[in-house]
């Protein structure tokens, strides 16, 4: 499995075949945030509401135009985290995040398809969308600040939390001293490795480039933890009964689609997409897209967040 794994996190860029999601139905509406009882905002938060986007529309802008010109939407994804954007049994690509893509994409072109899928790794998400290799990243990509400088970012399409995954037999306890002098992994160009770096407890840290080779790494003994997004960590222990989830979260943090700051009418148009994807409560696609993909491995979801507008 590890040399699997080291060859996939090794791909920039790849593109990848189409693959279509799937799912039952729902169940709950449209919930508010939760509020975190421990922790301050992600490292990179100096603005208020980060999160909030453009008001949607439908209406066809260059970005757009360009996009149907092509015949296709590229979209940068990964394919390494279980639930989210991975290779299913039968070599598919699957998960919340591919059903998303296939969603705005079916709004685009009004017919299922029409998907260029690009693998890429945490590090490279946002010089792919500056450089026009993807037109849209879903790849379980955090919302702040100092991303916002660089790209434009949709409404909230799932909140999550930083947590730290460690071994069962591990005594670490969480965010917190018990991290002295242990290699803690994190992903390079993560939100995970902002806040190791701003606060560190005496960690020694180990950056890769992608957050699957964290768990490579753990299970090969060469580091004694994880921080990742608590989402991402569920499906990684549901795939290694070694390891688990410890302490609480210590951020609270709101994924959304990333996309080239120039593409205002795209982003109009994804929000759009969302705000359909959200409505009908537990009949909700996104309700059908967390039941199918998520809910096995992370329970207890009541619904996506309430979205913000800023116009």
């Amino acid at each position: 499995m590890a040399a699997a794994c080291a060859l996939t996190a090794a791909a920039v860029l790849l593109p990848l075949a189409q693959a279509a999601p799937g799912g039952p139905g729902g169940s709950s509406p449209v919930r508010e945030p939760a509020r975190m009882a421990v922790a301050p905002q992600a490292p990179a938060d100096t603005c208020e509401n980060p999160e909030a986007s453009l008001r949607p529309n439908g209406l066809d802008g260059s970005a757009i135009e360009r996009i149907r010109a092509a015949g296709h939407l590229v979209a940068g994804v990964d394919q390494n985290s279980f639930k989210w954007g991975y290779r299913n049994p039968a070599g598919e690509l699957d998960g919340f995040d591919i059903a998303l893509v296939q969603a705005i994409a079916k709004d685009i072109f009004g017919t299922d398809g029409k998907v260029i899928y690009r693998a890429i790794p945490t590090s490279q998400r946002i010089p792919a969308l500056k450089d026009g290799t993807v037109d849209i990243v879903v790849r379980t990509m955090t919302v702040n600040c100092k991303r916002l400088e660089e790209v434009a970012f949709s409404t909230a399409y799932f909140e999550a939390g930083q947590q730290v995954l460690a071994p069962k037999d591990s005594t670490i306890t969480g965010y917190d001293a018990s991290l002295k002098g242990r290699r803690i992994c994190t992903a390079a160009g993560s939100t995970a490795e902002a806040a190791l770096a701003a606060q560190s407890y005496g960690a020694v840290p180990v950056s890769v480039p992608n957050q699957l080779d964290c768990l490579v790494r753990l299970q090969l003994g060469e580091v004694d933890g994880i921080i990742t997004d608590n989402a991402l960590a569920a499906g990684q222990a549901a795939q290694d009964p070694s390891v688990r989830l410890v302490g609480s979260p210590f951020t609270k943090e709101f994924y959304g689609v990333a996309m080239n700051k120039d593409a205002g009418d795209l982003v109009r148009r994804v929000n759009k997409v969302l705000e359909d994807y959200r409505a009908g409560g537990a009949a909700s696609p996104w309700m059908a897209a967390y039941k199918h993909h998520l809910e096995p491995v992370l329970p207890g979801v009541a619904g996506p967040p309430v979205p913000k507008y800023r116009d």
